[in-house]
């Protein structure tokens, strides 16, 4: 578990109506590594799209830890972001975030 903060690095990139919480393994982590790992902090009052190849129970992880936000999606190359849980009723869970050609790992 030791060193895991230094294992996974965040980026964060605002937008006007969201915040992309970008991250990259440098190592592979355990689950026991959970504990030790501090993601960055965001406005709840926006919805934060998750992007970064992890594994799943990562995302959920993730997912928990922003709950309080507005709304979390995940981004999905071949889709956009998809809205996973909300409390805005202007995203609904199962909606699409169009990104474009932006791809918020690249």
């Amino acid at each position: 578990m030791a060193g895991a903060e230094r294992r996974i690095a965040f980026r964060v990139e605002e937008g006007p109506d969201s915040t992309v919480v970008c991250f990259e393994l440098e190592g592979p982590i355990s689950p026991g590594d959970l504990r030790a790992i501090r993601p960055p902090r965001v406005d709840p009052k926006k919805g934060v799209i998750l992007s970064g190849r992890g594994p799943i129970w990562l995302y959920a992880f993730l997912a928990h830890h922003y709950h309080p936000t507005r709304w979390i999606a995940i981004f999905d190359p071949r889709l956009g972001a998809v809205v996973v849980e909300s409390h805005d009723p202007g995203k609904r869970v199962g909606d699409v975030i169009g990104m474009g050609a932006r791809d918020p790992g690249g």
